[in-house]
C-alpha cells in the first residue's frame, strides 16, 4: 500500500467532518484526564512508587511526547480513521498493520471497560452521599482473578452501573460525532474545573512529612518502591495517556486535519501531563501514600487535608463521575473507528465499515463494541482490565515511531504539514522509552497479550488474509466530493 493511495481513498469523506482544534483537544483531554487522576495515581503511589509517582508521570509524559510527535506527523499526512493501524498499513504492510490493529482493539476495549468499572465505584459512592444505596452485588464484578489460572467467584451478580454508562456512551456515538463531541466538551470542562480546584487549594496544604522520602526504599522485592518501583509505576500509569491516540483515531472527522490534528494531539498531551504532575504531587502531599490504594484516592486525599477542604469532597466525586464518563465516551469512539478502518481494508468483517445513512457514523461497529465492553465491565474486575491496557498502548506507540522513520526513507517527498524535527533522535527515543516501560510490566500482562494475539491470528488466517484489499485498491482514486 502506498502513502499516496492511503491519502486518496474514496472513503476519506464518508464520515462527517465536524471537529475543530478545540474539540480535538477536548477529545484528548476527555480520554486522558480520568482514570489516571481519579484511580490509577493512588494505586501506583501506594503499591509501587510512593511520592516518586510524580517522577513516573514525568518519565511517562516524556515517552508520550516523543511518540506524540510521530503521531502528529502521521495524522497530518494521513487524515483518516485508524490511528496507528492506518499508519502501519501505509508504511510497514498488511500483516504488521493487522497485528497493531488487533492490539489497539484490546487497548480500547479493555480501557473502556476499565474506566467504566472505575466510574461505577465513584457513582455508587456519590449516590451513597445522596442517601441512595445500590447493593454491592449489583455494582461489583462476579469474577476475581489473580492470574490466568486463579479464577474465583466473588458472590456478586453483575456491575450494572458500569454496563449502563457504556450503553449511554454507545448510544451517543451512534447518534453522531457532533453530538458526542459537544457532550464530551461539557464533561471535560466540568472535570477540569474540579482538577484545578483540587490543585489550587490542595498544593498550599501539602505536608513535607508525606513527601519524605520522595522515593521510598525498596522492600526487597523488585518493583516495590525504590527506583525499580518508580519505573514499574511508569508502565502502569502509561494507561493514563491513552487519550492522545484517541485524537488521531478521529482524524477523518476533523474539519482541517492537516492543521488541527497536531494541535489536538500535542495540545491535549502537554496540558494533561502538566496537570498529572501537579495532581500527583498534591495527592501524595496531602495524604500518606499508603492510604491511597483505594478506588477513590482523590477523595481520600481531600479528606485527609482536614476541614479546610471538606467542601471539595462532594465536588470531587461529581468530577470523577463526569470525568470518567467522558473517558468511556472517547475510548468507545476510538474502538469503533479502529474496527471501521480494519473493515474498510478487508481485514475485519465488512459490516463494521457500514456508515449509517442518517447519522453518518459506523453504527454497527459502535453497537458491537458497546456490547463487548459492557459485558467485560459487568463481569471482570478492575485490576485485570487495567493490566491489559498499557502493554497494547506502548506497543502501538513504539511501532508508530518505527513507521515514522520508515516513511522518511520510502516516501521522502510526501507533503508533511507537520514535520518532526530531529526525527532520527526523537523516534528512536520514543521506541526505547516505550520498550523500557513494557519491560517493567508484570509477566501476567505479557501472557494475556500472547493469548489475545493467538486469538487474533486465528481471525486473520480464516478471514483477514483472504479478504484484505490489494494495494491497487487505493491507487488512482480521487476523494468523493
Amino acid at each position: 500500500m502506498s502513502i499516496e493511495g492511503e491519502i486518496a481513498r474514496t472513503e476519506a469523506h464518508e464520515l462527517h467532518r465536524a471537529l475543530g482544534p478545540w474539540q480535538l483537544i477536548a477529545l484528548g483531554i476527555g480520554a486522558i484526564i480520568g482514570a489516571g487522576i481519579f484511580v490509577i495515581t493512588g494505586h501506583a503511589a501506594a503499591a509501587y512508587a510512593g511520592p516518586g509517582v510524580v517522577i513516573s508521570f514525568i518519565v511517562a509524559g516524556l515517552g508520550c511526547l516523543f511518540a506524540g510527535l510521530c503521531y502528529a506527523e502521521f495524522a497530518s499526512m494521513i487524515p483518516v480513521a485508524g490511528s496507528a493501524y492506518t499508519y502501519t498499513y501505509a508504511t510497514l504492510g498488511r500483516f504488521l498493520a493487522w497485528f497493531i490493529g488487533w492490539n489497539l482493539v484490546l487497548e480500547y476495549l479493555a480501557a473502556a471497560s476499565t474506566v467504566a468499572v472505575g466510574w461505577s465505584g465513584y457513582f455508587v459512592e456519590l449516590l451513597g452521599q445522596l442517601g441512595i444505596r445500590i447493593p454491592s452485588s449489583l455494582a461489583s464484578a462476579p469474577l476475581a482473578m489473580t492470574s490466568l489460572t486463579d479464577i474465583s467467584f466473588t458472590g456478586a451478580v453483575i456491575n450494572l452501573p458500569a454496563m449502563a454508562v457504556i450503553a449511554i456512551a454507545s448510544t451517543l456515538l451512534v447518534i453522531g460525532i457532533r453530538a458526542s463531541a459537544q457532550f464530551n466538551s461539557v464533561m471535560v470542562a466540568i472535570k477540569l474545573v474540579i482538577v484545578v480546584l483540587v490543585i489550587a487549594f490542595g498544593l498550599p496544604l501539602i505536608r513535607s512529612e508525606n513527601l519524605t522520602p520522595f522515593v521510598p526504599p525498596n522492600t526487597g522485592n523488585w518493583g516495590e518502591f525504590g527506583w525499580s518501583g518508580v519505573f514499574r509505576a511508569t508502565g502502569v500509569i502509561f494507561f493514563a495517556y491513552i487519550g492522545f491516540d484517541a485524537v488521531s483515531v478521529a482524524a477523518q472527522e476533523a474539519r482541517n486535519p492537516q492543521r488541527d490534528m497536531p494541535i489536538g494531539i500535542l495540545g491535549s498531551l502537554i496540558i494533561c501531563t502538566f496537570l498529572y504532575i501537579l495532581m500527583s504531587l498534591t495527592m501524595t502531599g496531602l495524604a500518606p501514600y499508603k492510604s491511597l490504594n483505594v478506588p477513590h484516592p482523590v477523595f481520600v486525599a481531600i479528606e485527609n487535608a482536614g476541614p479546610q477542604l471538606a467542601w471539595l469532597g462532594f465536588l470531587v466525586n461529581v468530577g470523577a463521575v463526569v470525568g470518567l464518563a467522558s473517558v468511556v465516551l472517547v475510548l468507545l469512539l476510538g474502538q469503533s473507528r479502529i474496527f471501521y478502518a480494519m473493515s474498510r481494508d478487508g481485514l475485519f468483517f465488512q459490516a463494521f465499515s457500514d456508515v449509517h445513512p442518517t447519522f453518518r457514523t459506523p453504527w454497527i461497529g459502535t453497537i458491537v463494541t458497546g456490547i463487548f465492553a459492557a459485558v467485560l465491565a459487568g463481569v471482570v474486575p478492575l485490576s485485570i482490565l487495567g493490566e491489559l491496557v498499557s502493554i497494547g498502548t506502548l506497543l502501538a506507540f513504539a511501532i508508530v515511531c518505527v513507521a515514522t522513520m520508515v516513511l522518511r526513507v520510502t516516501a521522502p517527498n510526501v507533503h508533511r504539514p507537520f514535520k518532526v524535527r530531529l526525527v532520527w533522535l526523537v523516534a528512536p527515543l520514543g521506541i526505547v522509552m516505550c520498550v523500557f516501560m513494557m519491560v517493567f510490566l508484570p509477566l501476567d500482562t505479557w501472557l494475556r497479550l500472547v493469548v489475545w494475539t493467538i486469538i487474533g491470528l486465528g481471525i486473520y488466517a480464516l478471514y483477514g488474509s483472504r479478504n484484505a484489499k490489494p494495494p491497487e485498491w487505493v491507487l488512482n482514486k480521487q476523494p468523493a466530493e
